[in-house]
């Protein structure tokens, strides 16, 4: 399911150290030798690299791609390189000092990562910025990023079923902030939601979302779909995600980024197949359509492309 590609003899770190200070000394910085490294290397693998490079040249290899390279291209390259959890600890900072109803980072993190993926995301998230990731948050999302949920595959079909009715009666009465609606999404697991939004399907004849569009332009009704999307089918919620970013006036480089170097380890093969199912168009084209030089080059790197 992950797009990326890890060549079949990775050379030793100190090589791939060695590489990268040579891609940032002399004239210019060598763009493409930080791509062919830092794009086709693994998590454990750049982690790997960073406490190398540390170690051998005193320097933070962050710090020293900050120096050497620029814009969206730094953010990309940035991103992929930061630890999983402390990426996600970063959108999630990101997200939180800027907040509007519409961010969906920190609903990401929340609802698509596993439960000790979250924990370890709020712990890298303390370490960094001296605070909780709960102090940071907004509304509804405090419980939401505050689970530790049930990981397993057991499913409980008669709590399913009246938990779909519960849902259904606070919804009927758009009592849309009701504790109990909140409960339901922010502990359950992912299978037992699961279970619960096919029983709602099953009672009501059609899906819970349906009945979340009251109002288009509600954005806590929009994160409650996002919440529920993420849960039910988040590849083509990602899909969607890129294709607003890509298809409207003026790309939304952070939303592309966040994507591509989110996924690109996990499921970003399923969202290109959402997206060519969805737009006819594989989604390298479409990047590379919306995209320039050496932003274009690690987005398709990372998509598993020839860039």
């Amino acid at each position: 399911m992950a797009t990326l590609t890890v060549p079949a003899g990775v050379p030793p770190v100190a090589e791939d150290c060695e590489q990268l200070r040579k891609a940032f000394t002399g004239w210019g910085t060598n763009e493409k030798l930080i791509i062919d490294i830092l794009a086709h290397r693994d998590a454990a693998q750049r982690r790997a690299i960073r406490a190398a490079y540390a170690e051998t040249y005193g320097e933070e290899l962050l710090r020293a791609l900050n120096d050497e390279i620029h814009g969206k291209f730094e953010r990309a390259v940035i991103q992929w390189t930061l630890d999983p959890a402390e990426r996600d600890a970063v959108l999630a900072n990101e997200e939180a000092k800027k907040w509007h109803a519409g961010g969906r980072a920190l609903v990401e993190i929340a609802c698509t990562r596993t439960p000790a993926q979250l924990w370890a995301a709020k712990q890298a998230y303390h370490d960094r910025f001296k605070r909780s990731l709960e102090e940071d948050t907004y509304r509804l999302l405090v419980p939401l990023v505050s689970a530790y949920r049930y990981d397993g595959p057991e499913v409980n079909t008669s709590l399913a079923h009246s938990e779909a009715k519960i849902l259904q009666d606070k919804i009927h009465d758009k009592a849309y902030g009701d504790e109990e609606i909140i409960r339901i999404l922010t502990t359950r697991s992912k299978a037992q939601l699961l279970a619960t939004f096919n029983s709602y399907n099953d009672q009501f004849s059609h899906p819970i979302n349906k009945d979340l569009k009251e109002d288009p332009k509600d954005e806590y009704l929009a994160t409650l779909r996002a919440i529920i999307r993420c849960f039910t089918c988040p590849d083509r919620y990602f899909e969607k995600i890129i294709r607003l970013a890509i298809g409207s006036i003026g790309t939304d480089e952070n939303s592309l980024t966040r994507i591509i170097t989110t996924r690109a380890e996990v499921d970003l093969k399923l969202i290109k197949e959402a997206y060519q199912k969805r737009n006819s168009v594989p989604l390298e084209k479409a990047v590379s359509k919306d995209t320039t030089r050496d932003y274009e080059d690690m987005l398709l790197a990372l998509l598993g492309a020839e860039y």
